[in-house]
């Protein structure tokens, strides 16, 4: 499966993840598609095959329309590593049950400003 991450997710999940499957995980940076509106960046993802995106940004499920997309969208509640690590399988298992044309939010807990971490 082709999977692309957001630019905002942490790298180390893309090494953990490659490291548990077979999916071809790519980041939107490496592609040159940092800066691409949400829209454009879904569109040019399915475009070039992949089938799951995934983001640290929680909005883009209510912003994008994804009704007859062929691509899944997974929202990460957070983009900070040290909250994200304990998660791995959960995500991983996310993106090999995700549908087409559908978005999860994967719960990883909340980063607060403060240092602290608080989970859900």
């Amino acid at each position: 499966m082709r999977v692309l991450f957001d630019h905002n997710v942490p790298h180390k999940l893309r090494t953990s993840l490659v490291s548990l499957s077979k999916h071809e995980i790519i980041t939107a940076s490496y592609l040159g598609w940092g800066d691409l509106p949400n829209g454009e960046l879904l569109r040019r993802a399915e475009q070039d095959g992949f089938e799951v995106f995934v983001t640290g940004d929680q909005r883009l499920i209510y912003e994008q329309n994804l009704i007859g997309r062929r691509i899944a969208l997974i929202a990460l509640s957070t983009n900070n590593w040290p909250l994200i690590k304990d998660h791995v399988p959960t995500i991983l298992a996310a993106i090999d049950t995700v549908a087409p044309g559908s978005a999860q939010v994967v719960e990883c807990g909340t980063f607060t400003r403060k240092g602290r971490r608080r989970m859900q």
